[in-house]
């Protein structure tokens, strides 16, 4: 004895319109939320890169000054700027000039093929730092913004 399955309408296998329809919607709204918040993040990260050179040079211009007792060798800051790599997003910049007092102004400039165009930080002798960003963002005369708002 033989028993034959019929196939009944709640067997099918598979998805429904609506159910598709819903996936794709949940989708789309993660998206929305998680690809802005992912670009800042990057921002923030490249940021983060280009104010760790400036800290780092403005540790070498202090150390250059406490063997040599100037900022300025030939007219200009006194240690070699560091070379740009490939993945660097900021090229640094030193300007000095003679004193008294001697001051240096080092300033990071966003390097725009690295989606950092208008961004420009700085920090001077007197550890007076400040930032700009493209459309009013990420700008703050007291500190390096780190973020939209223009918060430290």
């Amino acid at each position: 004895m033989f028993r034959t399955r019929i196939a009944t309408p709640s067997s099918s296998i598979g998805f429904t319109l609506l159910e598709l329809m819903i996936t794709v919607a949940v989708i789309g709204i993660l998206a929305a939320i998680a690809i802005p918040l992912y670009s800042d993040y990057v921002t923030r990260s490249k940021i983060i890169d280009g104010t760790l050179k400036l800290g780092d040079y403005r540790t070498q211009m202090e150390k250059y000054f406490m063997d040599n007792r100037t900022y300025i060798a030939a007219g200009k800051c006194g240690p070699a700027i560091p070379a740009a790599s490939g993945n660097d997003s900021f090229t640094i910049t030193c300007v000095a000039a003679a004193g008294p007092p001697e001051t240096y102004v080092v300033t990071a400039t966003g390097i725009g093929t690295h989606g950092m165009a208008n961004f420009v930080y700085t920090i001077d002798q007197a550890n007076a730092k400040a930032s700009t960003g493209p459309g009013g963002n990420y700008t703050n005369g007291a500190c390096w913004a780190l973020r939209k708002d223009g918060s430290c």
